[in-house]
């Protein structure tokens, strides 16, 4: 069986990007790897063995379009209402948080919130099959 290790984004300004993973969701610096052309930072922390994968891309100045195709990153909280308020006190403009039904039974609650580069992630309560 294959296991999920990471997903991976491009940003454009690491300090930043690394500050809002931290601040906003606990993820930490795992490893940190340089190249002539580009940076890889891996980012994790305690809850979960996935890692987020930070490329960033040398000489870089222009925002990245992230088009489409681009869903989101979902991580799970014990509180939801104390998360979305500790958020939004950090300055993060989380969204409004939605119940979420299907066939008259609650399926999820949760809210998003936009990384520096426009990356969505979407904070869900844990319960059920969001743990």
């Amino acid at each position: 069986m294959a296991k999920t290790i990471h997903s991976m984004i491009r940003v454009l300004q690491e300090q930043r990007s690394v500050e809002f993973y931290h601040q906003a969701f606990g993820l930490a610096v795992a490893e940190r790897l340089d190249f002539e052309t580009f940076t890889l930072i891996y980012l994790s922390n305690q809850e979960s063995e996935f890692e987020l994968e930070l490329t960033v891309n040398k000489g870089r100045s222009e925002p990245y379009a992230l088009g489409d195709g681009y869903g989101h990153l979902a991580v799970s909280v014990d509180d939801l209402d104390a998360e979305h308020q500790r958020l939004a006190g950090l300055g993060f403009n989380p969204g409004t948080v939605v119940d979420f039904n299907h066939h008259g039974k609650k399926l999820a609650r949760f809210f998003f919130i936009s990384d520096p580069d426009g990356y969505k992630i979407e904070v869900l309560q844990r319960g059920g099959r969001y743990l």
